[in-house]
């Protein structure tokens, strides 16, 4: 099957420096100097952007490219660099080393060194345990049978069958234990995703779920994997039920067991980083600011295994910053932030840039700052993304925030125009709520004449609605944007910043939560 450069591309420039060393070592006893996919790995290496004609030039010099030839170059390019990758992550994965252990014991069943592959079975069953690999137990279980059997050792079947279904049982009941966990919380983090407005159905269908026999105690979970699956259900459903105490108390306990066990931490840190974030975001709502700081920089202090969890720890550690920015009103420290977040965004993984909500934030960090045009350019590009159904909810406010930044541009003659297309856009959507009815009003009364008080009253009765509604856990909206800092800022006539951060030091200013 013939490779798209393209992919060949991204995954070579995916790859760590370490990866890339390795790769040369393992191409290096194939005369690597002379290899023309070798020369190919080094062009992309070193080039700066994709362009296929011009990587063919630098393998082929001036002679003429047979593109057919080419293309076979490239895909044997590319199943090389996948097998190096495998034999890499041998070196550093137990899941990899288990794998190719068991390969070898097929090699071995083979060609009859049964012996062998009890010797074999033996350390992959330890560690494995270890691990808590229950597939691979089972596996390694079944091969015991098997040897038994093929060696016709009938007395060893007679003693150990009744040990081997006892194993094979336990093994099948903890992996189902944790397929339950893993099911529910899927479920209640699908459910949150779809409806971030926590609608009456929503609420039923959460409280059927965290209602589960499994969620009784942790004594349910009967395995490592199992207790950090419990304890991430208990906090995505205590922060979506603003139980924002047991929220803290839930993502406390996940990060003291995942700390406790370093021997999953070194093969697999992602639940961790996802811990760690969560907690950020519990500290935030109980206004534990400096626990929130200190968790920050633990975060961003995690060593990455993978690729991955590089992009995650800095996708969660941006999120989590600028949402600290924005609460407090260090909009200056979040302006200096967002510069050295730009600078790395072209590394991480686009996708999942895109489907974070760094440019709502963006917007909140210019606004704070008082650059409206760089404010509502973010806001664009926002509005230029393909919707999905985790972002429905905020496009419906990023249309509300469009109406606001206009309103501070002083573009009376759009504002028209941008009301009748926003209200179109979110009666179509079935979304029209207190909050963008009240806040579409406002903008249409503001374009009108009013006297210095009219205008006043009219701010603080809208002001006085929104502080209403914001004490209601559906309206999760004045968590990213402080619109009523905003409002309190144009009836004092002080500067929106001010007023964040004096409103943030007479109460804690919750944080939004990440993904």
């Amino acid at each position: 099957m013939k490779t798209p450069s393209s992919r060949l591309y991204d995954l070579i420039k995916s790859l760590t420096s370490a990866e890339r060393r390795y790769f040369k070592l393992y191409v290096s006893s194939k005369d690597a100097t002379s290899n023309k996919y070798v020369q190919l790995f080094d062009a992309i290496v070193v080039s700066e952007r994709f362009d296929d004609e011009q990587l063919a030039r630098m393998v082929y010099g001036g002679q003429p490219v047979e593109t057919r030839k080419y293309s076979e170059l490239k895909s044997y390019l590319y199943e090389l660099v996948i097998r190096s990758l495998q034999f890499f992550d041998e070196k550093t994965s137990v899941d990899y080393r288990l794998k190719n252990q068991l390969l070898g014991v097929r090699a071995m069943f083979k060609r009859s060194h049964f012996e062998d592959c009890k010797a074999i079975l033996a350390k992959v069953k330890k560690t494995a345990a270890e691990y808590e690999d229950f597939k691979t137990l089972v596996e390694v279980l079944d091969w015991e049978k098997k040897i038994a059997y093929t060696q016709n050792d009938f007395n060893f079947l007679d003693k150990e069958m009744e040990r081997i279904m006892l194993e094979e049982k336990t093994c099948i009941d903890k992996l189902s234990n944790i397929s339950a966990y893993r099911s529910i919380f899927f479920k209640i983090l699908v459910s949150i995703r779809k409806d971030v407005s926590r609608s009456a159905s929503q609420r039923e269908t959460l409280t059927m779920l965290i209602q589960s026999p499994l969620m009784k105690d942790e004594t349910m979970a009967d395995s490592f994997v199992a207790k950090v699956l419990y304890y991430r259900i208990r906090s995505i459903y205590n922060f979506s039920s603003s139980n924002f105490e047991a929220f803290y108390d839930a993502s406390t306990q996940l990060i003291a067991l995942l700390e406790q066990n370093n021997l999953m931490l070194q093969e697999d840190v992602s639940e961790y980083i996802s811990a760690l974030s969560n907690h950020i975001v519990s500290c935030g709502r109980l206004g534990k600011i400096e626990e929130v700081r200190k968790t920050l920089d633990k975060l961003i202090g995690v060593e990455p295994i993978t690729n991955d969890d590089e992009d995650k720890i800095n996708r969660q550690y941006y999120m989590n910053k600028f949402r600290l920015c924005i609460s407090t009103g260090e909009f200056e420290e979040g302006a200096r932030e967002l510069k050295q977040h730009q600078k790395i965004g072209g590394v991480q993984d686009k996708e999942q840039y895109v489907k974070s909500t760094f440019y709502l934030q963006y917007f909140c960090i210019h606004f704070g700052t008082g650059n409206f045009d760089e404010a509502l350019n973010s806001l664009n590009n926002w509005l230029k993304l393909s919707e999905s159904m985790e972002r429905k909810d905020l496009q419906s406010l990023a249309r509300i925030l469009n109406l606001i930044i206009h309103y501070e541009l002083g573009n009376t003659m759009l504002l028209d125009s941008l009301l009748r297309s926003t209200y179109r856009y979110l009666n179509k959507a079935n979304r029209l709520s207190e909050f963008e009815r009240k806040m579409m009003n406002f903008i249409r009364e503001a374009g009108k004449p009013h006297s210095k008080v009219e205008m006043q009253q009219i701010l603080e009765t809208l002001k006085q609605d929104f502080e209403d509604l914001s004490r209601q856990p559906s309206y999760g909206v004045f968590d990213l944007f402080d619109i009523i800092s905003w409002l309190e800022s144009k009836i004092n006539n002080k500067p929106y910043a001010q007023v964040v951060k004096e409103r943030f030091l007479r109460q804690s200013t919750p944080l939004v939560a990440s993904s």
